[in-house]
């Protein structure tokens, strides 16, 4: 199974189910990555764009529902799996309101565990295959439409084919030369030195047009990255 451009975050303080977790993800092909608590996840989360989190509600020094309610505070949209010994109807209703996609008790199937995962992360988008998320947006390759917040955004082949090159390179600096080859390929010959600048401030009015989502950040000397 090809999911290894899908990054999974695992908070669970305890080493062995956290390590076990982990293997499980991994040979399923996804990108993990594990924290024993959530102490540094909101600055992992401000650098990356994972997927999806798998969060313990048992977590030294915050309960795990109450962080994910602090992340759904400051606009993380990402699918939640809770995974706890709590099996009380009411933590699962706490566990759901608090913004959790999902929820299940240890002792776990880690089959089932896997089939939930890849449930939620095909309602999400992130694993259809005509279809990318990242962040808001949601590119439709097979139609070559892009829509934000359920509303479709009118782009070029040529803009969409830029906006999709950025996505499956996020947070890397993208250099001149290689947006160049990668989305304008044979047409190059019409490529001038500003057209690259032209065609990204096109881009941004279309998918940002109040300005206030900094999807991109120019970078001096070499290009642009998708933040």
């Amino acid at each position: 199974m090809q999911n290894t451009d899908i990054e999974i975050i695992v908070i669970e303080d305890e080493p062995d189910i956290l390590e076990l977790l982990e293997y499980h993800l991994e040979k399923e092909g996804y990108s993990v990555t594990g924290f024993l608590s959530a102490e540094k996840v909101e600055q992992f989360l401000e650098e990356e764009n994972p997927a999806l989190m798998v969060v313990d509600r048992n977590l030294p020094g915050i309960e795990g529902s109450e962080f994910v309610a602090q992340m759904r505070e400051l606009g993380y949209d990402m699918p939640v799996m809770f995974l706890t010994a709590r099996d009380k109807e009411s933590d699962l209703i706490e566990g759901f309101n608090s913004g959790g996609d999902d929820y299940m008790t240890k002792p776990f199937s880690s089959k089932e565990l896997l089939l939930r995962i890849g449930a939620l992360l095909k309602r999400s988008g992130a694993t259809s295959g005509d279809k990318v998320k990242y962040r808001d947006l949601i590119l439709d390759l097979q139609k070559r439409e892009l829509a934000i917040a359920d509303h479709c955004i009118e782009l070029t082949n040529l803009e969409f084919k830029l906006l999709h090159t950025f996505v499956k390179n996020p947070h890397q600096p993208l250099d001149r030369d290689f947006l160049r080859d990668e989305v304008w390929g044979d047409d190059s010959m019409n490529f001038h030195d500003k057209t690259i600048n032209v065609a990204m401030n096109r881009l941004k009015k279309k998918i940002d047009p109040e300005a206030i989502k900094e999807y991109f950040a120019p970078v001096w000397g070499v290009g642009y990255k998708l933040l």
